[in-house]
């Protein structure tokens, strides 16, 4: 079927410290691949830390499109920006002083003239609440436009910290939740530090050279990932980030925000038996990636990330984990992107996988599933 692409600005009142009450456009993209006369089947697709969404799941470079290959599976699906990334709003993310002061010697010679300093906003920019806060408004948008009653979530890496309590707070609009690489500190905060907004500064910078380096330190199979997936995926990141791309080398830089987390560890991602319980849960990261999976030793609970934990930690039985040979912490961009879409295809269908609600699976390149040893 035909995927009809629709961009969206949908209103938000902001709860970012920065532009508290002040109302903004939230960008939400819209691959609407419904068959003639059938329901929608809304999916809602959103990003981790550093990448943008369409640059992260619908990025437009051969088969690489998992929202394409979602919508041209019968889907509605929807993919959004929060404040701070992509093509929503970035407040006081335009001020290259906003940058972490140990990377502003980075900002020469662009912009012209400009001079490392103090931070103009010396505080961090988003956390925990207002993220959630534009999550809801665009789920409510989801399902209003799509007519649908409840909606299925897909979240790749820090989307976890967002996906996961809300879908524990709205079981009542949440079908399913499909976590990629999700980030997890079983012994992170379950409360918001103290004062909001903390100090500190809005934005880290990226550049290409980083940004491939950290790709390939995940590398360690052959045809882990094909040549030019990279560039594709830069490219895409810079066409998001239309300041950014303007700064440092030729090849500009990515912002990133910087923000402030709570609410999700093994205390809250059990909460009322809701995640595999009324809303079942699929998680799938790959055997190489060193960023959802982290050193047990790392003296800072906030820092330690465990997939596995996350998965112990689900409550309800309707919980699955697939774990993806030879692939990293973004496999979107790897060789096993079309097992990712297969198996994300199938769970939307079945919410089963092998056949199975509960338990632990290894796939090999070629997406043969085998329960885990």
């Amino acid at each position: 079927m035909p995927v009809v692409t629709t961009d969206h600005k949908v209103t938000h009142t902001s709860s970012v410290p920065a532009n508290k009450d002040e109302v903004v456009k939230l960008f939400v993209r819209e691959r609407n691949g419904t068959p003639p006369g059938q329901p929608r089947k809304p999916v809602l697709m959103l990003h981790g830390r550093s990448v943008p969404v369409l640059a992260g799941c619908d990025l437009q470079y051969k088969t690489y499109s998992w929202a394409e290959a979602l919508a041209k599976a019968g889907y509605d699906v929807f993919l959004m920006d929060l404040q701070g990334s992509g093509l929503s709003p970035r407040p006081k993310m335009d001020d290259p002083h906003n940058v972490n002061p140990a990377q502003q010697q980075l900002l020469t010679p662009r912009p012209p003239g400009f001079t490392p300093g103090p931070p103009s906003y010396p505080y961090q920019l988003t956390n925990s609440d207002s993220d959630r806060h534009e999550l809801d408004t665009v789920v409510k948008f989801v399902l209003e436009e799509s007519g649908a009653s409840k909606l299925a979530f897909i979240g790749w890496s820090a989307a976890a910290f967002h996906m996961g309590p809300y879908a524990i707070a709205h079981p009542d609009k949440v079908e399913s939740l499909f976590l990629l690489a999700p980030i997890f500190p079983p012994d992170g905060s379950s409360t918001p530090p103290s004062p909001l907004p903390q100090p500190g500064f809005p934005m880290f910078i990226g550049g290409k050279t980083g940004f491939v380096r950290g790709l390939d330190n995940e590398v360690h199979c052959v045809d882990q990932r094909e040549p030019g997936v990279a560039d594709a995926a830069w490219d895409a990141i810079m066409k998001c980030d239309p300041i950014g791309s303007t700064w440092g080398p030729p090849t500009g830089f990515n912002r990133i925000r910087n923000f402030v987390r709570w609410g999700w560890n093994r205390t809250t991602a059990a909460k009322g038996g809701v995640l595999g319980g009324s809303v079942p849960v699929l998680i799938v990261y790959g055997d190489n990636d060193t960023q959802a999976n982290t050193s047990p030793h790392n003296p800072d609970p906030e820092l330690n990330f465990s997939v596995p934990d996350l998965y112990d930690a689900i409550a309800g039985p309707h919980k699955l984990m697939v774990r993806l040979a030879c692939a990293g912490h973004s496999v979107v961009w790897e060789m096993q992107h079309k097992n990712l879409h297969n198996l994300s295809k199938h769970w939307l269908d079945h919410l089963k996988v092998d056949g199975k609600t509960q338990g632990v699976f290894d796939m090999d390149p070629d997406g043969i599933l085998s329960p885990a040893p």
